[in-house]
């Protein structure tokens, strides 16, 4: 485990965070990005467009990094719940301008079988979509800033709550 001397502070995304980011990003959907995409390639590529375009579940407006030390450890995207399906849809379209034509098929799959299988949360609630921290920075409160972040917009935003979901395998994220 690296040593830090600060603790870790959250905030906005900004462009020249990409080459961080979209790696930590990645990594926060177990494997699904690439299931999407097709290869981690396609996949990291249609994050770092995402991440430029505009209104979608992965574009800078809605991303938030944590730093420590002044390196960027952590990233969550986050919006409130009602935004969450149009952009969902728009990063399909996003994704399908960023792989091959013959994968669509494939990532239209994965995007409906992606959907909740468990109840869908609250209109009202602040919806974390994704949240990781870079693997060597795990267990130093990097997620935990990440989380009372979301929560503090919340209430800004003057939501009654916060959402978010994971894999039911996925050990580190439950017990978050």
């Amino acid at each position: 485990m690296p040593t830090v001397s600060a603790q870790p502070r959250v905030r906005p995304y900004l462009p020249g965070d990409a080459a961080t980011v979209v790696p930590i990003l990645y990594a926060s959907s177990g494997g699904m990005y690439e299931r999407y995409a097709g290869s981690r390639r396609l996949a990291e590529r249609t994050l770092a467009r995402a991440l430029g375009a505009g209104e979608s579940t992965a574009s800078a407006d809605v991303i938030w990094v944590t730093e420590l030390d002044g390196r960027v450890v952590g990233a969550m995207a986050a919006m409130p719940f009602c935004e969450w399906t149009p952009r969902a849809h728009a990063f399909l379209r996003t994704t399908l301008r960023s792989i091959p034509p013959w994968r669509w098929p494939g990532a239209l799959w994965v995007y409906r079988a992606g959907g909740r299988p468990g109840a869908e949360p609250p209109r009202s609630s602040f919806y974390v979509d994704s949240l990781a921290t870079a693997e060597q920075f795990r267990r130093l409160g990097v997620a935990s800033a990440l989380l009372e972040y979301a929560e503090r917009r919340a209430r800004e935003l003057g939501l009654g709550a916060v959402a978010l979901d994971t894999w039911v395998d996925n050990e580190p994220a439950r017990g978050l």
